[in-house]
C-alpha cells in the first residue's frame, strides 16, 4: 500500500485558500519583469554564454543521477500515487505475435499523478488567490484537459550551472529534522563557509540529508521535512537563479512554522519571480564528494498542459 504523506500536512495544505488570500494577494507582482506576456520566468536569463561557462565546470567527466526510482511505494503528496502495469498484449500463456521468429514483446502503463518522486514543478502549478505566474488567473487557462498556459511543454532545456549547499556540512550533523527552518542567514553563511557563489542563472540545489529516508524510513520521509522558508526563498529569488531544489519533497520545511501561512514558498518563487521548483533531488552523492558547482542538465518530458513531471536531472563535473 502507498505510505503517502502525513494527515496533519494535507490539512496544512488545505488551508492554502485561506493563507494565499487577503495580505498575500496584495502588492504588484505582476506583470512579470520579462514581460506581461511571459511564460518561462527567469528561464529568460539562460543563454548560450551560460551554457557554455557551465560546460567549462566539466573536468573529471563526471556525472550524478539526481532522480530517484518512483513505483508503488515512493512516499508522495496525497492523494498522490504512482504505477506501472506491465502487459504482453495478445500473447497469453505463452504465445507469441504471429510471425515466422515468433517475436514476443512488452508494453507498459503509468497510472498516477505527475508529482511522485523527483520532480520539477511549472509555474502552473500553485499561485496566489487564483493567480498564477504574470498574473494568468486560473478560469482563463486551467482546464481539466491541461492547462493552456504556463505548461511543462514550455519550460525551455535547463542547461546551465549548479551549486550546492550542503546544510548537513553548515549544522554539523548528517540530516537535518522535520520542521527544521532554513533562513536566508543560513543560506549566506553556508554558502560563504563552504565557497559556494551563486550566479544569475544558477540552479540552487539544498542538501539536508533528508533524502536518506526515503528507503530507510519512507513514512517519516513523508510526515515532514526540513527546509527553507519564505523569506530564503525571497532571497534565493533576488539572486536571480532559474531554479531552486532539494533533496526533500516540498523544499520547504514542514510543518510549517505558522500552519495558517502554508506553501509562502513557493508563492514566492514560482507565482513571484518565475523560479522552477525541484523536489525530492538526490543530492547525496554531490554532498558526499563535497561539489560546489557543477554542469546541470534537465530536459523534462514535453507532456502538454501538465503542472509537474517527474524528472532526473543530471549533475556532471
Amino acid at each position: 500500500m502507498l505510505k503517502q504523506i502525513g494527515k496533519a500536512v494535507l490539512a496544512a495544505a488545505m488551508l492554502a485558500p485561506l493563507a494565499a488570500s487577503g495580505q498575500q494577494s496584495a502588492g504588484n507582482w505582476f506583470p512579470s519583469r520579462y514581460g506581461a506576456d511571459d511564460q518561462i520566468g527567469a528561464m529568460n536569463l539562460l543563454n548560450a554564454q551560460k551554457v557554455l561557462e557551465a560546460a567549462r565546470l566539466v573536468q573529471r567527466g563526471q556525472v550524478y543521477r539526481l532522480g530517484v526510482p518512483v513505483g508503488r511505494e515512493t512516499p508522495a503528496f496525497p492523494p498522490r500515487s504512482a504505477s506501472v502495469t506491465v502487459m504482453m498484449p495478445d500473447q497469453f500463456e505463452g504465445a507469441t505475435v504471429p510471425s515466422e521468429n515468433r517475436m514476443s514483446y512488452a508494453d507498459d502503463m503509468f497510472t498516477g499523478w505527475l508529482g511522485v518522486g523527483s520532480q520539477i514543478d511549472s509555474f502552473a502549478h500553485l499561485g496566489i488567490d487564483n493567480v498564477f505566474y504574470n498574473g494568468n488567473h486560473a478560469r482563463d487557462f486551467m482546464r481539466t484537459t491541461g492547462v493552456t498556459r504556463l505548461g511543462i511543454e514550455g519550460i525551455p532545456p535547463m542547461v546551465t550551472r549548479g551549486v550546492l549547499v550542503d546544510m548537513t556540512r553548515a549544522r554539523g550533523k548528517p540530516m537535518l529534522e522535520e520542521g527544521e527552518i532554513i533562513t536566508a542567514d543560513d543560506l549566506r553563511a553556508a554558502m560563504r563557509d563552504q565557497g559556494v557563489e551563486v550566479r544569475q542563472g544558477d540552479v540552487i540545489l539544498i542538501h539536508t540529508g533528508w533524502v536518506e529516508l526515503l528507503e530507510r524510513d519512507p513514512a517519516r520521509f513523508g510526515k515532514g521535512e526540513p527546509g527553507i522558508d519564505n523569506g530564503a526563498a525571497e532571497y534565493l529569488a533576488s539572486l536571480g537563479v532559474v531554479a531552486v531544489g532539494a533533496d526533500t519533497w516540498g523544499v520547504e520545511a514542514v510543518p510549517f512554522k505558522n500552519p495558517n501561512r502554508v506553501w509562502e514558498g513557493h508563492q514566492t518563487l514560482l507565482a513571484k519571480n518565475g523560479v522552477h521548483i525541484l523536489e525530492v533531488m538526490d543530492t547525496r552523492a554531490l554532498a558526499r564528494d563535497q561539489a560546489k558547482e557543477f554542469l546541470f542538465v534537465l530536459g523534462q518530458p514535453l507532456l502538454r498542459g501538465a503542472v509537474q513531471a517527474i524528472i532526473n536531472p543530471i549533475a556532471i563535473r
